[in-house]
């Protein structure tokens, strides 16, 4: 069985757009082939990495990726932006994806507070992608999602 391509753009690639890809590989790496990319890519941000060991996920091996590692590479059906800077983008940088989708997330990284206050912005943020991508799963799963690009490469 082929697998339906999907990438997470975000602007760093370091928290939102690595546990969104951890979380589609823990409930649809049996039907979809997910990655994640950054517009200006850092390092794998800390938080993220300890909140994703919480529920049993490490995420500490991987790296932030930039989205030209794929351009050309890689055939994607969706293109989910986790970030108001990567939505705009998406287009642009995807020209052929008429899949894209914008899943804006707060940025747990730009709050300032104490350790435990940290950690609690980015367990929230966790919690609600993991949400969205198990929902958004289940429905391709069950057919209730169309993918323009993933039927015209099927038929």
């Amino acid at each position: 069985m082929r697998k339906d391509k999907i990438i997470i753009l975000c602007t760093q690639n370091s928290a939102r757009s690595q546990m969104a890809e951890a979380f589609f590989k823990k409930y649809g790496s049996d039907i979809i082939e997910a990655y994640s990319a950054g517009l200006e890519p850092t390092a794998v941000n800390l938080y993220a990495i300890r909140v994703m060991e919480e529920v049993g996920i490490d995420i500490s091996g991987e790296r932030s990726k930039s989205f030209r590692e794929f351009l050309g590479r890689v055939q994607f059906g969706y293109v989910i932006g986790v970030c108001k800077k990567a939505e705009k983008q998406c287009p642009v940088i995807f020209p052929g994806v008429r899949n894209c989708l914008s899943w804006p997330f707060e940025d747990p990284a730009a709050y300032d507070g104490t350790e435990e206050e940290k950690m609690e912005r980015f367990r929230k943020v966790r919690d609600q992608i993991e949400e969205k991508v198990r929902t958004w799963v289940d429905d391709f799963r069950q057919g209730r999602i169309h993918c323009q690009l993933c039927n015209e490469r099927k038929e």
